[in-house]
């Protein structure tokens, strides 16, 4: 059997895709894959922060297209990038092991509360920079894009302090040895689906589900269900800094969220527990723990900023 999988051009992305082939093989030794790179809004528009541009999907929307004209048989995607309110007739079918949720700093020196005051840590995020200056608020933050090669090198250039990146990205790239320090994950709390990969194929293409599914890692599953089911309650998104980690445990399942005021000086918090199949449940409990200490001005406060609806 031989299919075609789209992914991005990126070297983390053919990393994380050359994993997926290789877990298939496991199971079907004989499948053969080919690899179709697909370039995407996300990786053309280089000089906006991410958060400014006004459309969903932009490191997998092209690929998805793909997916359903069967130009490919299936795609990779980072979890965190998925769209969570968008469904294009694509399906996620597969989500495998995943890697550390964490975010980590690189800086040429030392961790996060030692930088001097004013010093400048670049990040794509708006979570990442409402942790950032929530806890430390003596630090710059401003945005910065390009690949993590892209990121790694302003720093080394003296372009910023420092950078938070995604510890599973640095993993997969066997850079851990970058890692300056590996930030708290109830302070900086990641993004949905953070560190887990996506395995999307059209919807109702039987044969190619069935296949897939044999790499699905069914914590990593619940875990990223709930989170995304939290930001789904909140009608969150790149533009609203939400941070959410769920962790399962044998049959259990826990769940913790935070958003943050648009100054950064506030933060909310709430966590609830329950089975590994109330995924879910959780996350829509989670998310109206959160509306009902504040969430929702936190929200229109941000969508004001940004000018997003």
């Amino acid at each position: 059997m031989i299919l075609t999988v789209g992914t991005r051009g990126s070297k983390l992305s053919l990393i994380q895709t050359n994993m997926v082939i290789k877990s298939l093989k496991f199971f079907y030794p004989e499948l053969e894959v080919k690899v179709k790179i697909i370039k995407t809004t996300g990786d053309k528009e280089q000089g906006k922060p991410l958060f400014t541009i006004d459309r969903k999907g932009i490191f997998e929307k092209e690929i998805d297209i793909a997916v359903v004209k069967e130009e490919v048989d299936f795609a990779v995607h980072s979890l965190k990038d998925v769209p969570i309110l968008e469904n294009i007739g694509t399906k996620i079918v597969a989500i495998p092991k995943r890697f550390s949720p964490h975010d980590v700093l690189f800086s040429k020196s030392m961790p996060l509360k030692k930088l001097h005051k004013g010093a400048v840590i670049g990040t794509s995020s708006l979570r990442r920079m409402a942790q950032v200056k929530f806890l430390h608020p003596h630090l710059e933050v401003k945005p910065i894009r390009g690949n993590v090669e892209t990121r790694i090198a302003k720093v080394n250039r003296g372009e910023f302090d420092g950078v938070i990146l995604a510890e599973a990205g640095l993993n997969r790239m066997r850079l851990k040895n970058l890692v300056t320090e590996r930030l708290p994950i109830y302070d900086f709390t990641p993004a949905a689906g953070q560190g887990a990969l996506a395995v999307v194929t059209k919807e109702n293409n039987e044969g190619v589900i069935e296949l897939l599914c044999s790499i699905n890692d069914p914590p990593t599953k619940s875990e990223v269900t709930a989170e995304r089911s939290l930001v789904f309650a909140l009608k969150g998104g790149c533009r609203v800094p939400i941070g959410v980690i769920g962790r399962a445990n044998d049959k259990s399942l826990s769940l913790y969220g935070c958003v943050f005021s648009v100054d950064t000086c506030k933060k909310i918090f709430s966590t609830a527990e329950g089975h590994l199949e109330e995924a879910e449940r959780l996350g829509a409990e989670v998310a109206q723990s959160l509306l009902e200490k504040g969430a929702k001005a936190f929200e229109i406060e941000w969508r004001k900023k940004y000018g997003v609806w």
